[in-house]
């Protein structure tokens, strides 16, 4: 058994934008085939760049805020309570377009 608490976890950089905190929940090696579980903080405006992955599919849960989802060129808007998977190869942009922070709980399973 492991228990993690985000209220001791140390935050980092999400690596498309140094603006955007995360805490990871699950890193990658804790679990087969998960590469991470984390809890990300993105402020009014920022935005994690267009990617994708060839070795994972994402999973997205809007925990609170507004804000958009760019998957292959179509805009989808988010709001709480929203989840959205992310096929490998899928090219995707989040971005915070709302007044408060968009908190997005997100993790990642090897394909």
């Amino acid at each position: 058994m492991k228990i993690t608490s985000l209220n001791t976890l140390t935050e980092s950089d999400v690596s498309h934008n140094a603006q955007i905190k995360k805490k990871v929940l699950v890193a990658n090696g804790d679990i087969p085939h998960i590469t991470y579980f984390s809890k990300a903080v993105f402020p009014p405006g920022e935005l994690a760049n267009a990617h994708s992955h060839s070795d994972m599919t994402e999973v997205f849960f809007i925990e609170s805020g507004t804000g958009t989802i760019t998957v292959n060129g179509d805009d989808i808007p988010l709001e709480a309570g929203m989840c959205i998977t992310i096929e490998p190869l899928d090219i995707h942009e989040l971005n915070n377009t709302g007044a408060t922070d968009l908190v997005v709980l997100y993790f990642g399973v090897e394909t």
